[in-house]
């Protein structure tokens, strides 16, 4: 049972690429043994969107896309973004404005190229899902290499909604029931409450066959986003600087927040913005936590996966015009990433956490607008994990059992086994900064830079492009880029964690 490509889940960072997807392979450009034969339509990678019983199934080189360039542009920038924007001000403070504009700048256009590799290898073998680049270019274990690090992403995205979950819903139901700020009451417990909505919700809506709420979801995460962003930039004008620190035993602090929280004019005039030392932004620094910059970035931009379905979904596509979708998307996400970190960095400078919308909490966890945000977030967060889920169930299905027919035992064990696993590691990860620095040395690097560059090399034929040729040396260059960044961040993050400054919440 095949779905249209219509239906192809289009999400965030991440979020739910349909691992092992049939549809990617054209009859008439691959060898039998590219094809999987499902006579009976009943094996475990059957899709989990609606599909039309009856029809052909749908092939890339039959397909006709009916997505616009506006459109596609934006289902690219949905794909980019993701909860990866909540650490990038706490990579500024560690790196610098300066340092992290020329990161940033560095990584979006390495994307962009190796989006290029990418577009370039698939218009030659007429394949248009990564991991079947992935069984073009090394067979099977190539495709097992690009399935395992989309599922790497995928549960490290899960796993970070799942701590802004932890970290964020706590704070919601303390500012809504007006609880004391130091309770240890059992409801504002994160792990509690983690584990609650993972079983009460997440569990339920992933233990369905079919995801009908995908593109509503997909939209209103992104929207959440740009609300998230907007708040950043209003709240920097309102929060003065030095900020002070929220006190639940004292009224009068609070009140004096409300009354100073016009601009930076704070504490009847006696402390000024401009005389704080700690209120002047660094165009350049280096610490032990600029060690997380690159892999946050990295798993901020990771997007690849779903270039190539949007490639196939898009109207009159050639690799030019894909190729324009992907530097506009690209662009914009580069402008919102880099506004929300300035914002954010410039609001609290030092004092700015791995994720940035907890520590508002520092200065009123009372605020109307914060609140709002943190419940918007909160719920794009809790509809996208299973969705995100979807996908990586598949890809285990794909690869241990995709001969088996469909089991609802097997269906509700993995999905259970993998909250299970999730759970745990949110439970016991010190901060969302973990979650963002191994996904971001590990599984991002392979998907933007390594894999992209030797799919290119391998698919590529000789007869047009020597290995000495210029194009084949700069995608060695920059595979060989993508396993020393890759070696090079998993050594520091590692040293850090090792000396004790990783577990540190905010490592300031």
């Amino acid at each position: 049972m095949e779905p249209s490509q219509s239906e192809m889940n289009i999400l965030s960072n991440g979020k739910s690429h349909d691992l092992g997807d049939d549809l990617t392979v054209p009859v008439k450009m691959l060898p039998e043994e590219d094809q999987y034969d499902d006579p009976d339509g009943a094996l475990e990678n059957e899709e989990f969107l609606p599909s039309t019983d009856g029809k052909k199934p749908v092939r890339f080189t039959d397909f006709e896309g009916k997505t616009s360039f506006g459109m596609s542009v934006f289902n690219l920038g949905n794909a980019i973004m993701g909860s990866g924007i909540l650490g990038l001000a706490y990579a500024m403070a560690n790196t610098g404005i300066l340092l992290f504009l020329f990161l940033l700048t560095a990584v979006a256009a390495l994307s962009s190229y190796s989006i290029h590799l990418l577009l370039k290898a698939s218009g030659i073998v007429g394949i248009r899902a990564y991991e079947q680049l992935g069984y073009r270019a090394f067979g099977t274990p190539g495709k097992m290499a690009a399935g395992i690090a989309i599922t790497l992403q995928n549960i490290g995205a899960m796993s970070s909604y799942l701590y802004i979950v932890k970290s964020e819903l706590p704070l919601v139901i303390q500012a809504f029931l007006k609880a004391d700020f130091n309770s240890d009451l059992w409801y504002l417990n994160g792990n509690y409450l983690v584990i609650m909505v993972s079983a009460s919700i997440i569990l339920p809506l992933a233990l369905m066959k079919q995801l009908g709420y995908l593109g509503y979801t997909s939209g209103f995460s992104l929207s959440c986003m740009v609300f998230f962003l907007t708040a950043v930039i209003y709240k920097k004008f309102q929060i003065p600087c030095p900020f002070e620190e929220f006190s639940a035993n004292s009224t009068a602090a609070l009140l004096s927040l409300n009354v100073s929280s016009h601009g930076p004019e704070y504490n009847n005039g006696q402390v000024h913005e401009e005389d704080d030392p700690h209120c002047f932004p660094r165009m350049f620094t280096m610490n032990s936590q600029a060690a997380y910059t690159i892999p946050i970035l990295a798993f901020a931009f990771v997007c690849h996966p779903e270039v190539l379905p949007i490639y196939t979904e898009l109207r009159n596509p050639t690799q030019k015009k894909m190729q324009k979708v992907s530097n506009i998307s690209i662009l914009i996400m580069y402008c919102m990433y880099f506004l929300a970190a300035l914002f954010g960095y410039l609001t609290f400078y030092d004092s700015v956490e791995s994720e940035l919308l907890h520590t508002y909490n520092r200065i009123d966890p009372y605020d109307t607008l914060i609140l709002c945000v943190r419940v918007a977030v909160l719920t794009a967060v809790t509809l996208t994990v299973p969705i995100v889920l979807f996908p990586v169930r598949r890809a285990i299905q794909h690869m241990l059992f995709s001969t088996k027919s469909f089991s609802w035992l097997r269906h509700i064990a993995i999905a259970l086994i993998l909250l299970t696993f999730i759970n745990m590691l949110v439970i016991f990860a010190p901060n969302i900064l973990g979650i963002f620095g191994i996904i971001g040395a590990t599984s991002a690097p392979c998907l933007i830079f390594i894999f992209p560059a030797v799919f290119y090399i391998r698919i590529v034929p000789k007869t047009d492009e020597p290995m000495i040729s210029i194009p084949k040396i700069v995608a060695v260059c920059f595979a060989a880029l993508g396993v020393s960044f890759m070696v090079m961040s998993l050594s520091f993050i590692i040293i850090d964690w090792t000396s004790g400054v990783g577990h540190a919440v905010g490592g300031h």
